[in-house]
């Protein structure tokens, strides 16, 4: 029992110990723990107050950069306000400069100008018809009219000289106390403005031509001007009057030659217009003469025939019978030759109205609309694409008519406003033409016409592949032609 207590206790006293033991070492163990934790805590204050140090100082550098920052956008703010108001006043001088420079340009402009008007006033130039086209101011008939009134106010002009009503002094002249002597100096002085004002009218009228009428007239007004300013310290003047008989003698000059030229213009039709009479005359007198002598022929033939059938039989008789309805309907086309040949001569009016086009040397809807009173129209047609154009011309209708002239008249009617040349009616061209609106106007006529829209243009086509192959680089470049000008609103070509 003792030793039962005694291994007991000593079981209890082991367990004991080795208790303490493990609460020993946990005490331990949590000292050590604890010890850490105070020298973290310690490090942790100590970094804490490192923080807040530097904390502070960043604070003070931030603070210190914001007042000098704002110090430095007090400046810029005023830099800036400088600034501006240094950019107003240069754009209020700017503004002063450039309206003294519009000013200086607009009266430098109008001084340029009043120059170059004075000097296209002196100069020759074809191109120029800047001063406006010409509006006539007389309607006579002929050229003979328009020389007898340029006659009469050469007479007028002659007799204002003499009657000293051409050049006046509005005052009495006196040279040393002697008004004879101002008088011989008043009549020479006004000779000599008149002779200078003759000079520069005569001028004007020997150079007058259609693109310079306008600017002659002004030539004349501005020399008027220029010498009554040289004469206004003596009092003296050309008249009124007498200005007005050298622009008479201008206009009549100008339209004298105008009316030379439009009368030269319709000789030439006439001329040209009686050829072609000739021509379709002898035409239709070979055609008939052509007829005649196939006619006696077929005649003579069937006759023979005839003769030889009343003696035949059998298949010479069939062969004879046959050869005689051959010449029976030859002699009738022979015949119908010969009246169409002498209808069309009895019908002066009778003729063809074609409609062509050479899209080579003009482009494309510009067509050529005319009249043949030829029994082979197409020999016309072969003519007008003669050595005078690059390519010949392409027919797209033609249409007989016993009035040609009227339904040639009738259809460039509609494309009146359309011509490619408004001066001379002549040239029969039209431009920015469809061929549809001739159609139209065929079928309103209720004619009847076969049409060819698509143009063969062979020379032109075959140009443009021949130039295709030697000049690839420029294949798909056109034939040279007119240029587009030319077929403009206010084109005048032909």
């Amino acid at each position: 029992m003792h030793l039962f207590l005694t291994a007991t206790f000593a079981a209890v006293a082991a367990l004991l110990g080795y208790l303490f033991w493990r609460s020993f070492r946990r005490v331990r163990g949590l000292e050590s723990r604890y010890a850490g934790i105070i020298d973290l805590d310690a490090e942790l204050k100590s970094r804490r107050l490192a923080f807040d140090a530097a904390l502070q100082a960043e604070r003070s550098r931030l603070e210190e950069t914001k007042v000098a920052t704002e110090a430095q956008l007090m400046t810029v703010k005023s830099q800036i306000k400088e600034a501006e108001e240094t950019l107003r006043r240069s754009e209020a001088v700017a503004a002063q400069k450039r309206g003294q420079l519009e000013n200086d340009y607009r009266t430098a402009l109008a001084q340029y100008k009043k120059l170059q008007s004075e000097v296209n006033l002196l100069e020759e130039n074809l191109e120029d018809i800047s001063f406006g086209i010409y509006k006539p101011h007389f309607d006579f008939e002929t050229p003979e009219d328009y020389k007898t009134a340029l006659e009469h106010v050469r007479d007028q002009q002659r007799a204002l000289i003499k009657e000293g009503k051409a050049a006046v002094c509005r005052v009495e002249w006196t040279v040393g106390e002697s008004k004879q002597e101002g008088a011989r100096m008043q009549k020479q002085y006004l000779k000599l403005m008149l002779r200078a004002f003759n000079g520069e009218s005569d001028a004007a009228v020997a150079s007058v031509s259609w693109n310079n009428a306008v600017k002659m007239e002004e030539r004349i007004r501005r020399s008027f001007d220029a010498v009554n300013d040289l004469g206004k310290v003596m009092q003296m003047s050309v008249t009124p009057d007498y200005v007005g008989a050298r622009l008479q003698e201008l206009r009549l000059a100008h339209e004298y030659q105008e009316k030379r030229y439009e009368v030269r213009e319709e000789q030439r039709k006439a001329r040209e217009q009686l050829r072609e009479e000739e021509k379709t005359q002898r035409e239709l007198d070979k055609a008939r003469e052509e007829a005649e002598r196939e006619e006696a022929r077929y005649q003579k033939a069937l006759e023979k025939a005839r003769q030889e059938a009343d003696e035949a039989t059998g298949a010479q008789l069939s062969k004879l019978t046959e050869q005689i309805a051959s010449f029976e309907t030859k002699l009738d086309e022979a015949r119908n030759t010969k009246e169409r040949a002498i209808a069309r001569a009895q019908l002066t009016k009778s003729g063809f109205v074609y409609v062509i086009s050479n899209i080579g040397s003009f482009g494309e809807k510009v067509f050529k609309i005319g009249m043949t009173r030829r029994m082979e129209p197409m020999e016309r047609i072969h003519e007008l694409g003669d050595a005078s154009v690059p390519f010949p011309f392409d027919l797209h209708v033609m249409l007989f008519s016993d009035n040609a002239p009227e339904l040639e008249a009738a259809l460039q009617g509609l494309f009146e406003t359309r011509r490619v040349n408004m001066v001379n009616a002549r040239k029969e061209f039209y431009r920015a033409v469809e061929l549809l609106e001739i159609e139209a106007f065929v079928r309103e006529r209720g004619l009847s016409a076969q049409f060819i829209a698509l143009p063969e243009a062979k020379e032109y086509r075959e140009t443009l592949a021949i130039r295709a192959k030697k000049e690839p680089e420029r294949a798909e470049e056109k034939v040279e032609r007119f240029p587009p000008t030319l077929f403009a609103a206010g084109g005048t070509a032909s």
